[in-house]
Protein backbone atom coordinates (compact mmCIF):
# COMPACT_ATOMS: atom_id res chain seq x y z
CA UNK A 1 0.00 0.00 0.00
CA UNK A 2 2.82 2.43 0.82
CA UNK A 3 4.46 1.57 -2.50
CA UNK A 4 1.25 2.45 -4.32
CA UNK A 5 1.05 5.80 -2.51
CA UNK A 6 4.68 6.58 -3.27
CA UNK A 7 4.37 5.62 -6.93
CA UNK A 8 1.42 7.99 -7.37
CA UNK A 9 3.10 10.73 -5.27
CA UNK A 10 0.16 10.78 -2.89
CA UNK A 11 0.88 12.19 0.60
CA UNK A 12 -0.07 9.89 3.47
CA UNK A 13 -0.26 9.92 7.24
CA UNK A 14 -0.15 7.25 9.93
CA UNK A 15 -1.84 7.60 13.31
CA UNK A 16 0.51 6.10 15.89
CA UNK A 17 0.92 6.93 19.56
CA UNK A 18 3.57 4.47 20.72
CA UNK A 19 7.18 4.25 19.56
CA UNK A 20 6.79 0.50 19.02
CA UNK A 21 4.10 1.08 16.37
CA UNK A 22 6.15 3.81 14.72
CA UNK A 23 9.16 1.48 14.55
CA UNK A 24 7.19 -1.14 12.64
CA UNK A 25 5.83 1.46 10.20
CA UNK A 26 9.27 2.96 9.56
CA UNK A 27 10.67 -0.49 8.79
CA UNK A 28 8.20 -0.63 5.90
CA UNK A 29 8.76 2.98 4.82
CA UNK A 30 12.51 2.47 4.63
CA UNK A 31 12.06 -0.66 2.54
CA UNK A 32 9.78 1.22 0.11
CA UNK A 33 12.12 4.22 0.08
CA UNK A 34 14.97 2.08 -1.29
CA UNK A 35 12.89 1.57 -4.46
CA UNK A 36 10.68 4.66 -4.53
CA UNK A 37 12.03 7.73 -2.67
CA UNK A 38 9.55 9.25 -0.21
CA UNK A 39 11.17 12.70 -0.13
CA UNK A 40 8.83 15.42 -1.27
CA UNK A 41 5.62 13.56 -0.36
CA UNK A 42 4.97 15.53 2.84
CA UNK A 43 4.05 12.31 4.62
CA UNK A 44 3.82 12.30 8.40
CA UNK A 45 3.07 10.57 11.68
CA UNK A 46 0.13 11.73 13.79
CA UNK A 47 0.35 11.83 17.61
CA UNK A 48 3.78 10.22 18.27
CA UNK A 49 3.53 10.79 22.02
CA UNK A 50 6.22 8.28 22.99
CA UNK A 51 8.47 8.47 19.93
CA UNK A 52 12.20 7.87 20.47
CA UNK A 53 15.06 10.01 19.20
CA UNK A 54 16.13 7.16 16.94
CA UNK A 55 12.77 7.13 15.19
CA UNK A 56 12.71 10.92 14.89
CA UNK A 57 16.03 10.66 13.08
CA UNK A 58 14.60 7.98 10.80
CA UNK A 59 11.59 10.16 9.93
CA UNK A 60 13.89 13.10 9.18
CA UNK A 61 16.01 10.92 6.89
CA UNK A 62 12.90 9.94 4.93
CA UNK A 63 11.63 13.52 4.60
CA UNK A 64 8.62 13.10 6.90
CA UNK A 65 7.06 15.21 9.65
CA UNK A 66 5.05 14.85 12.86
CA UNK A 67 1.62 16.30 13.63
CA UNK A 68 0.97 16.69 17.35
CA UNK A 69 -2.28 17.15 19.26
CA UNK A 70 -3.02 18.08 22.87
CA UNK A 71 -4.39 14.72 23.96
CA UNK A 72 -2.04 14.82 26.97
CA UNK A 73 -3.83 17.95 28.19
CA UNK A 74 -6.76 15.63 28.88
CA UNK A 75 -4.96 12.38 29.65
CA UNK A 76 -1.79 13.49 31.43
CA UNK A 77 -2.97 12.30 34.84
CA UNK A 78 -3.83 8.86 33.46
CA UNK A 79 -0.51 8.61 31.65
CA UNK A 80 1.43 9.51 34.79
CA UNK A 81 -0.42 6.90 36.83
CA UNK A 82 0.33 4.23 34.25
CA UNK A 83 3.85 5.03 33.06
CA UNK A 84 5.33 7.35 35.69
CA UNK A 85 6.44 10.96 35.84
CA UNK A 86 9.74 10.46 34.03
CA UNK A 87 8.02 9.13 30.89
CA UNK A 88 5.34 11.78 31.09
CA UNK A 89 7.85 14.65 30.97
CA UNK A 90 8.68 13.98 27.29
CA UNK A 91 5.28 12.86 26.05
CA UNK A 92 5.30 14.04 23.32
CA UNK A 93 8.93 15.25 23.01
CA UNK A 94 8.11 18.42 21.08
CA UNK A 95 11.40 20.23 21.64
CA UNK A 96 13.34 17.13 20.58
CA UNK A 97 11.31 17.00 17.37
CA UNK A 98 12.16 20.62 16.63
CA UNK A 99 15.86 20.16 17.42
CA UNK A 100 15.90 17.20 15.05
CA UNK A 101 14.76 19.56 12.29
CA UNK A 102 11.44 17.82 11.67
CA UNK A 103 8.42 19.69 10.30
CA UNK A 104 6.04 19.86 13.29
CA UNK A 105 2.44 20.97 13.07
CA UNK A 106 0.04 21.48 15.98
CA UNK A 107 -3.67 20.74 15.90
CA UNK A 108 -6.48 19.11 17.85
CA UNK A 109 -7.55 16.09 15.78
CA UNK A 110 -11.02 17.68 16.01
CA UNK A 111 -13.03 15.87 18.70
CA UNK A 112 -11.40 12.46 18.42
CA UNK A 113 -8.56 12.75 20.95
CA UNK A 114 -9.03 16.24 22.38
CA UNK A 115 -11.22 19.33 22.30
CA UNK A 116 -11.44 21.23 19.02
CA UNK A 117 -10.58 24.44 20.91
CA UNK A 118 -7.20 25.71 19.63
CA UNK A 119 -6.62 27.89 22.69
CA UNK A 120 -6.64 24.91 25.05
CA UNK A 121 -3.93 23.42 22.84
CA UNK A 122 -1.90 26.65 22.92
CA UNK A 123 -2.27 26.74 26.72
CA UNK A 124 -0.92 23.19 26.93
CA UNK A 125 2.02 23.93 24.63
CA UNK A 126 3.00 27.05 26.59
CA UNK A 127 2.38 25.95 30.20
CA UNK A 128 2.87 22.19 29.91
CA UNK A 129 -0.24 21.69 32.06
CA UNK A 130 -3.30 19.52 31.74
CA UNK A 131 -6.75 21.08 31.91
CA UNK A 132 -6.87 19.64 35.44
CA UNK A 133 -3.77 21.62 36.45
CA UNK A 134 -1.12 18.87 36.46
CA UNK A 135 2.26 20.32 35.48
CA UNK A 136 3.69 17.73 33.10
CA UNK A 137 6.74 19.28 31.47
CA UNK A 138 9.82 21.19 32.50
CA UNK A 139 11.06 24.20 30.55
CA UNK A 140 12.97 21.86 28.24
CA UNK A 141 9.70 20.59 26.73
CA UNK A 142 7.57 23.73 26.75
CA UNK A 143 7.30 26.34 24.01
CA UNK A 144 7.22 30.11 24.16
CA UNK A 145 4.03 31.70 22.88
CA UNK A 146 5.39 32.65 19.48
CA UNK A 147 6.74 29.17 18.80
CA UNK A 148 3.46 27.56 19.89
CA UNK A 149 1.53 29.85 17.55
CA UNK A 150 3.99 29.15 14.75
CA UNK A 151 3.32 25.41 15.00
CA UNK A 152 -0.39 26.12 14.70
CA UNK A 153 -0.02 28.35 11.63
CA UNK A 154 3.11 28.33 9.48
CA UNK A 155 4.19 24.98 10.90
CA UNK A 156 1.00 23.23 9.89
CA UNK A 157 1.07 24.62 6.35
CA UNK A 158 3.81 22.11 5.48
CA UNK A 159 1.43 19.22 6.11
CA UNK A 160 -1.12 20.42 3.56
CA UNK A 161 1.67 21.35 1.10
CA UNK A 162 0.67 25.02 1.36
CA UNK A 163 3.92 26.60 2.58
CA UNK A 164 3.90 30.24 1.50
CA UNK A 165 0.17 30.03 0.74
CA UNK A 166 -1.31 30.04 4.24
CA UNK A 167 -0.19 30.46 7.84
CA UNK A 168 0.95 34.09 7.79
CA UNK A 169 -0.75 37.44 7.45
CA UNK A 170 1.22 38.46 4.38
CA UNK A 171 0.61 39.73 0.87
CA UNK A 172 -0.13 36.90 -1.53
CA UNK A 173 -1.28 34.45 1.13
CA UNK A 174 -4.84 33.33 1.84
CA UNK A 175 -6.89 36.05 3.53
CA UNK A 176 -7.72 34.04 6.64
CA UNK A 177 -7.36 35.69 10.06
CA UNK A 178 -8.91 35.97 13.50
CA UNK A 179 -9.29 38.86 15.94
CA UNK A 180 -9.12 37.53 19.49
CA UNK A 181 -10.96 38.53 22.65
CA UNK A 182 -7.64 39.45 24.34
CA UNK A 183 -3.97 39.68 23.42
CA UNK A 184 -2.59 36.16 23.29
CA UNK A 185 0.94 37.45 23.89
CA UNK A 186 0.19 39.40 27.07
CA UNK A 187 -2.64 37.68 28.98
CA UNK A 188 -1.63 35.59 32.02
CA UNK A 189 -0.88 31.96 31.22
CA UNK A 190 -4.10 30.70 32.77
CA UNK A 191 -6.15 33.01 30.54
CA UNK A 192 -4.82 31.58 27.27
CA UNK A 193 -7.31 28.69 27.38
CA UNK A 194 -10.21 31.17 27.72
CA UNK A 195 -9.38 33.17 24.61
CA UNK A 196 -11.80 33.08 21.70
CA UNK A 197 -12.26 34.68 18.34
CA UNK A 198 -14.54 37.70 18.13
CA UNK A 199 -14.02 38.00 14.37
CA UNK A 200 -13.05 35.13 12.07
CA UNK A 201 -12.26 35.89 8.42
CA UNK A 202 -11.88 33.21 5.76
CA UNK A 203 -11.02 34.16 2.21
CA UNK A 204 -11.38 37.82 3.11
CA UNK A 205 -14.99 37.43 4.32
CA UNK A 206 -16.33 37.30 7.91
CA UNK A 207 -17.64 33.85 8.79
CA UNK A 208 -18.11 34.59 12.50
CA UNK A 209 -18.42 37.85 14.42
CA UNK A 210 -19.30 38.79 18.01
CA UNK A 211 -19.04 41.65 20.51
CA UNK A 212 -18.02 44.89 18.76
CA UNK A 213 -17.98 43.10 15.40
CA UNK A 214 -21.45 41.56 15.81
CA UNK A 215 -22.93 43.55 12.92
CA UNK A 216 -20.59 41.70 10.55
CA UNK A 217 -21.88 38.28 11.61
CA UNK A 218 -23.32 36.21 8.75
CA UNK A 219 -26.42 34.07 9.39
CA UNK A 220 -25.43 30.84 11.11
CA UNK A 221 -26.41 27.53 9.52
CA UNK A 222 -28.82 25.32 11.48
CA UNK A 223 -27.27 23.13 14.17
CA UNK A 224 -26.72 19.58 12.94
CA UNK A 225 -27.41 17.10 14.34
CA UNK A 226 -30.45 18.70 15.96
CA UNK A 227 -29.71 17.01 19.30
CA UNK A 228 -26.26 18.59 19.53
CA UNK A 229 -25.65 20.36 22.87
CA UNK A 230 -24.68 23.44 20.84
CA UNK A 231 -28.38 23.94 20.11
CA UNK A 232 -29.10 24.39 23.82
CA UNK A 233 -25.90 25.81 25.24
CA UNK A 234 -24.47 27.91 22.42
CA UNK A 235 -20.76 27.72 21.74
CA UNK A 236 -17.76 26.48 23.67
CA UNK A 237 -17.87 26.22 27.48
CA UNK A 238 -17.19 29.44 29.39
CA UNK A 239 -16.47 29.46 33.13
CA UNK A 240 -18.97 31.40 35.19
CA UNK A 241 -19.53 31.94 38.88
CA UNK A 242 -21.75 29.19 40.26
CA UNK A 243 -24.85 30.52 42.08
CA UNK A 244 -25.23 29.58 45.74
CA UNK A 245 -28.37 27.63 44.85
CA UNK A 246 -26.26 25.25 42.81
CA UNK A 247 -24.54 24.17 46.02
CA UNK A 248 -27.66 22.72 47.58
CA UNK A 249 -27.92 18.96 47.39
CA UNK A 250 -28.63 15.94 49.51
CA UNK A 251 -29.84 18.11 52.43
CA UNK A 252 -26.56 19.98 52.81
CA UNK A 253 -25.02 23.21 51.60
CA UNK A 254 -21.42 24.34 51.50
CA UNK A 255 -20.96 27.83 50.21
CA UNK A 256 -18.30 30.42 50.74
CA UNK A 257 -19.85 33.79 50.13
CA UNK A 258 -21.66 33.44 46.81
CA UNK A 259 -19.40 30.76 45.37
CA UNK A 260 -19.07 27.03 45.84
CA UNK A 261 -15.85 26.36 47.72
CA UNK A 262 -15.04 23.48 45.35
CA UNK A 263 -15.88 25.35 42.16
CA UNK A 264 -12.24 25.41 41.09
CA UNK A 265 -11.89 21.67 41.68
CA UNK A 266 -14.93 21.12 39.50
CA UNK A 267 -13.24 23.01 36.69
CA UNK A 268 -15.74 25.83 36.81
CA UNK A 269 -18.74 23.55 36.35
CA UNK A 270 -20.33 24.32 39.73
CA UNK A 271 -20.20 22.12 42.79
CA UNK A 272 -20.14 18.35 42.69
CA UNK A 273 -22.86 17.58 45.24
CA UNK A 274 -24.59 15.43 42.66
CA UNK A 275 -21.57 13.15 42.50
CA UNK A 276 -22.09 11.93 46.05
Amino acid sequence: MVSLLAQNRWPFRLHATYDESITRALNVYEEVNREIPLHGLHWFIDHAETISQRNMDRIAALGGGIAIQHRMAYQGEYFQDRYGQAEMRRTPPIQEMLRTGLPVGAGTDATRVASYNPFVSLYWLVTGKTVGGLSMYGEDNRLDRMEALRLWTVGSSWFSTEVGVKGSIAAGQLADAAVLSSDYFSVPDEEIKHLESVLTIVGGKPVYAAEEFAELAPPLPPVLPEWSPVAAYGGYFKPAAAPAAACIGLKHTHTSGDRCHDREIAGGMGCLCWAF
